[in-house]
């Protein structure tokens, strides 16, 4: 069965300027719905995260700073969010989540969460609409409860998972794979264990080739036990923070290739929806609804 991990909170309610960004977290779930990809026994509702497991990941200080609402203005403005209560519980569901789907992803082979993907939060700082990592949480989760060996991470949104590489960068459980716009934000960058940094205005070709030479020869020569992937839609050409410029088709045979690489070596993937920011909502949820749509075909 396909698990998809939603809760209302993930549409949380910003100050002006800040609603529109979460307005795919609702209308997701809901074209699923509508177009009958999915049924309400699909979807469910993490709970809480225990503040242990945050700090298996995150620093005690910074946690503590999230949790008490004292993070320093200044931190606040990089995460781009004003802080508030229920941002963090939005948060903490959202890790939570990805934390469930491992747990359907071992049994069904994939799952996803609705929202995540918050690779830009490091261990001791939020960034670009991120304030916990939930990917990382995750695997740091799988390690620690001894059910995953070595894992991967593919990131393939636009802009370099930064925070999920800092936070493993000494960590040889865990390879961290991002495949961004080499002009994109965060300008400046952390080392994953492999970075390919693409030019602006790539074409649909030129994208999917770099990836189908490169995914499989890493899942041959690292040999994961599971595998974390960050499945951003703002490749897409018109988003208006990414500078590639994808099809919507490109994308989807992007999510298509990955999930077939997982399939074809028995991997079970979690998934997190990252980034998607272009002036249309629609495109925003139809590009992420193919992700689900290719695993809902290629799994059930």
């Amino acid at each position: 069965m396909l698990k998809i991990a939603y809760d209302p909170s993930y549409a949380h309610p910003l100050p002006e300027g800040h609603r529109f960004p979460m307005l795919k977290y609702e209308l997701i779930p809901d074209q699923l719905l509508h177009e009958g990809v999915i049924t309400s026994t699909n979807l469910f509702s993490p709970g809480l995260l225990a503040e242990n497991v945050i700090t298996q990941t995150h620093d005690v200080d910074y946690w503590h700073q999230l949790r008490d609402l004292t993070l320093p203005a200044k931190e606040q403005r990089r995460t781009g969010f004003p802080l508030s209560a229920r941002l963090v519980e939005r948060e903490i569901r959202i890790a939570q989540g990805t934390i469930d789907g491992c747990r359907f992803a071992a049994e069904y082979g994939v799952a996803f969460n609705v929202a995540g993907g918050t690779h830009h939060a490091g261990s001791n700082w939020g960034e670009g609409f991120c304030l916990l990592n939930d990917q990382a949480i995750a695997a740091n989760w799988l390690l620690n409860n001894n059910l995953n060996n070595s894992i991967l991470i593919i990131d393939l949104d636009v802009h370099q998972g930064n925070g999920t590489a800092q936070i493993f960068e000494n960590d040889a459980r865990v390879f961290t794979f991002s495949m961004h716009g080499a002009n994109n934000f965060p300008y400046r960058k952390e080392k994953s264990d492999l970075d390919i940094p693409l030019a602006d205005g790539i074409s649909d070709d030129e994208y999917l080739g770099t990836l189908t030479a490169v995914l499989p020869q890493l899942i041959a020569r690292h040999q994961p036990d599971f595998v974390f992937y960050l499945s951003g839609v703002d490749i897409l050409a018109t988003d208006k923070l990414g500078k590639l410029a994808l099809t919507r088709e490109a994308c989807k045979a992007r999510d298509q290739f990955v999930f077939e690489q997982c399939i074809k070596n028995g991997l079970p993937v979690q998934v997190s929806m990252g980034g998607g920011y272009s002036p249309d909502i629609g495109d925003i949820v139809d590009a992420h609804c193919n992700t689900f749509k290719v695993a809902a075909d290629l799994y059930f």
